[in-house]
């Protein structure tokens, strides 16, 4: 149990250290504001779309789980239905429902799920392309779906204002509903570089089964173009963690912390609890989802990791509680650390992760 703990331990607290220098280096005044905003698009506009089109690009087509994507799709789903009924009970502010629901399925896998996933893989490639295939499906429905919990109470009577002004905003909340969701996910970065890491694979693939290899990639014809996004990838999920620590504010929770907690909640106990605990229920009971540590450390960074940073982004473009949106980005964030702990060592004493 001790070397179960110990290995935990290494594979988190790298994460923490980067999350905890950013949020330093802010509070000396290292960083400054201008700084961490434009760091965080470039993580969001450059970094992150590298990454995830190299992370699918070197993986291989043959290996796809397309059961493990068909679970990881479904449990999304699940999440995303069971927490619409949370947020309506839970709270009558249309602003906030929407930004609870986002926070019950959508979680950080992009840039703190990434690194989380290669710490607990221990050096597994597999795990690696593993993570690369979720993320090739989960993040394009977490986008779709983030834009559905945003705009889904556009109909209901919003907070405040005379008659005229409610008007209004729904008015603006509807038109951006119907003209730009659509245009908001085909032109989100994070799925360009998916979609692009996809057509490369495919590609690929096609020349493989054609000539029975490969006869152009990046790698061997494009070295220099490989190198370079090779280089931006590995500094990508430092980076972010860096900058998301220096992004952590801990303002006031006066007036919104029952929406705090069932977020928070949401995000790192029950969202892990059902789509790891019913993966990990499958695979060491039945044959239906056969399971491993070249798979678990993916579940557990797209289940277990805090919510998006993204997510108070895009509560505030549309309208929504962006300060609970924040609050719930900082307070998931920090409670995972324990969260995500507990999990692993579970995992590990289970044979799930490797030790």
């Amino acid at each position: 149990m001790g070397k179960i703990i110990l290995t935990a331990i290494n594979a988190i607290l790298p994460i923490i250290l980067l999350i905890v220098l950013g949020y330093i280096l802010k509070r000396v005044k290292f960083l400054s504001k201008d700084f961490l905003k434009t760091g965080n698009k470039l993580v969001f506009k450059v970094l992150l779309p590298i990454m995830l089109f190299m992370n699918i690009y070197d993986s291989d087509w043959s290996a796809f789980r397309w059961d493990l994507i068909l679970y990881a799709l479904a449990a999304i789903l699940v999440i995303f239905g069971l927490g619409l009924m949370t947020c309506i009970l839970t709270t009558k502010k249309p602003g906030r429902r929407g930004v609870i629901l986002q926070c019950t399925f959508r979680s950080n896998f992009a840039i703190i799920g990434t690194s989380l996933a290669a710490s607990l893989a221990g050096g597994n490639t597999a795990a690696g392309a593993t993570v690369a295939l979720l993320q090739a499906f989960s993040i394009p429905l977490f986008n779709i779906l983030a834009v559905i919990s945003l705009t889904i109470f556009a109909g209901k009577e919003p907070d405040g204002g005379t008659a005229a002004e409610q008007g209004e905003a729904l008015k603006g909340t509807r038109g951006h509903s119907v003209k730009g969701v659509l245009l908001g996910i085909v032109t989100n970065p994070l799925i360009i570089g998916v979609c692009a890491g996809l057509v490369f694979l495919g590609l690929r693939a096609a020349e493989t089964a054609i000539w029975g290899s490969a006869v152009f990639t990046l790698k061997n014809q494009l070295t220099f173009l490989y190198t370079a996004l090779s280089q931006l990838k590995n500094i990508a999920s430092p980076f972010a963690l860096i900058v998301l620590g220096g992004q952590f504010e801990f303002s006031a929770v006066k007036g919104m912390l029952k929406e705090i907690v069932v977020g928070t909640g949401w995000r790192i106990v029950i969202a892990p609890l059902l789509g790891i605990g019913v993966a990990a229920l499958l695979s060491r009971y039945t044959n239906i989802l056969p399971l491993g540590p070249a798979e678990f450390p993916a579940l557990v960074a797209l289940f277990a990791s805090p919510v998006a940073v993204s997510s108070a982004i895009m509560a505030a473009e549309m309208k929504n509680d962006e300060q609970l949106a924040t609050q719930l980005v900082v307070w998931t964030s920090i409670c995972s650390i324990l969260t995500i702990f507990i999990i692993t060592v579970i995992l590990m004493s289970m044979g799930l992760l490797a030790v």
